[in-house]
């Protein structure tokens, strides 16, 4: 079994003060494949500190400088990425396919801060004022479990273009990819104190970032009970907070729609990340006499969605994360059938022929009110809810009768009509007939799906203040 006990703080792999030891499980064997070491406050705090003896050297450093930091870290990243992926895979349980796309698009985060780096202004003239966008100090970063490096790389990524610096707790879960990130991160070579990583508890090390007066802004992604507690406790000291939170995106079908084109969508879209994602859009709106055209569709459809070994090309669902997720999926479905959902297809158990692992059967409920538990709660798992409705008007109602807002789709054929839709819906960002990548565009919730945004120009503001200098 592997045993991992290092953080990485002051640019030194260092033994924890903690002693707590968590045993990873391996989602697919259901066998235990490591143990980790987890921080402690006293680590946190000495993280905390290293990060702020480096600040001073960051606010002060140059353009040119950060932009050679941000490639040393893109190429010492892309240097390792097969194994990268592999050890991805194997913690996480997902497909080959998603683990790539979740390593380059890690790596590119850096690129893409270069870019944004190059044209921007850290000083306007603004009337008599001369404005500076300056570094905020140390920073909090509070990542997920689902896509461990993107989040790590994504949001680093931004520290370091605005001259800040990281203290990073990743989930104590995907503990193997961070040791194989952290060596990749350490490889690069920025100045000591500039990167610290410690794996922990989130009501240890993530309440002490959240509570530590040195901390000047926390850049959190995960659920929206945590996101709370956060914007709370961190008010104490007027941290700066980005929360990327929960989502239940509605996936609008206009009734002009082909269907051969949009099903095949909407069942991608609902089981991204084996269901394990914010952005999921996981209520799928149809007009009423379209039901049963959509019913016959999903049938003929389902196919697509392979649950099973994670190395097999044509696997496209990998296994929950862990025991817990596994049983809490599987609850929401059984709350869908006690609450009168009609299950189309799917349900309770593993997909047959899986007689291990924490696979969760692709599973559609229709007939499907939108008050319902499985409709307005976030499953995490890939549980598609069909709700019906008569015109655009109640579609827009209904999409937006959620307490969230991070991302939502509608299909049509009549552009001018579909246009009208997604301008109503309260969402972060809106797909039109399809889905698109364009890490330009800022991302975020609206509602209890968070506050600020990432990516862009956007998410590069969030870590900088402008002070005004009026004299000059």
């Amino acid at each position: 079994m592997k045993t991992l006990d290092t953080l990485y703080i002051n640019g030194q792999h260092v033994t924890p003060h903690g002693t707590e030891v968590l045993t990873l499980i391996h989602p697919i064997s259901e066998q235990p494949v490591a143990q980790v070491r987890l921080a402690d406050e006293e680590d946190t705090r000495l993280a905390i500190a290293a990060a702020k003896t480096a600040f001073p050297q960051m606010r002060l450093s140059s353009r040119e400088q950060r932009i050679l930091w941000l490639q040393h870290l893109h190429d010492a990243v892309k240097a390792r990425e097969e194994e990268l992926v592999e050890t991805m895979v194997d913690e996480y349980g997902c497909p080959l396919a998603f683990a790539r796309s979740t390593v380059t698009r890690a790596y590119n985060s850096f690129l893409q801060a270069i870019d944004l780096l190059k044209d921007y202004s850290f000083e306007t003239q603004v009337g008599m004022a001369k404005v500076v966008m300056e570094p905020l100090g140390v920073v909090g970063l509070i990542t997920p479990w689902n896509a461990n490096y993107g989040f790590i790389a994504g949001k680093l990524s931004m520290v370091i273009a605005s001259g800040s610096t990281a203290v990073i707790k990743p989930s104590e879960l995907s503990a193997r990819q961070t040791a194989i990130i952290t060596e990749c991160l350490h490889d690069a070579g920025l100045p000591n104190g500039v990167i610290n990583i410690v794996t922990g508890l989130g009501n240890v090390v993530g309440a002490e970032i959240t509570r530590h007066p040195d901390v000047a802004k926390i850049s959190f992604t995960g659920s929206t009970a945590v996101g709370k507690t956060i914007a709370r406790d961190g008010a104490a000291t007027m941290k700066r907070v980005t929360l990327e939170l929960g989502g239940k995106s509605a996936n609008v079908l206009l009734d002009d729609v082909d269907l051969e084109t949009a099903i095949p969508l909407a069942l991608q879209v609902m089981s991204w990340n084996s269901g394990q994602a914010c952005i999921a859009g996981t209520r799928l709106l149809v007009q009423a006499d379209k039901l049963e055209a959509v019913k016959a569709q999903i049938l003929k459809h389902l196919a697509i969605l392979v649950p099973g070994n994670p190395r097999d090309a044509k696997t496209t669902i990998g296994a929950a994360v862990t025991a817990r997720q596994y049983e809490r999926v599987q609850d929401y479905i059984r709350t869908g059938l006690a609450e009168g959902a009609e299950l189309l297809c799917g349900g309770e158990g593993r997909p047959e022929g899986l007689e291990s692992g924490y696979f969760v059967k692709p599973t559609v409920f229709v007939n499907v009110r939108n008050e319902m538990t499985i409709a307005q709660q976030e499953i995490f798992g890939p549980v598609l809810s069909v709700i019906t409705y008569r015109d655009d008007a109640e579609a827009v109602q209904i999409a937006n009768d959620t307490v969230y807002g991070l991302q939502a789709y509608v299909s049509g054929k009549n552009a001018e009509r579909t246009a009208a839709v997604a301008r109503q819906l309260i969402a972060g960002r809106v797909f039109v007939n399809g889905v698109y990548d364009e890490p330009l565009a800022p991302f975020g919730g609206f509602k209890q799906s968070g506050l600020g945004r990432e990516f862009g120009t956007y998410g590069l503001e969030a870590y900088l203040e402008p002070k005004a200098i009026m004299g000059l």
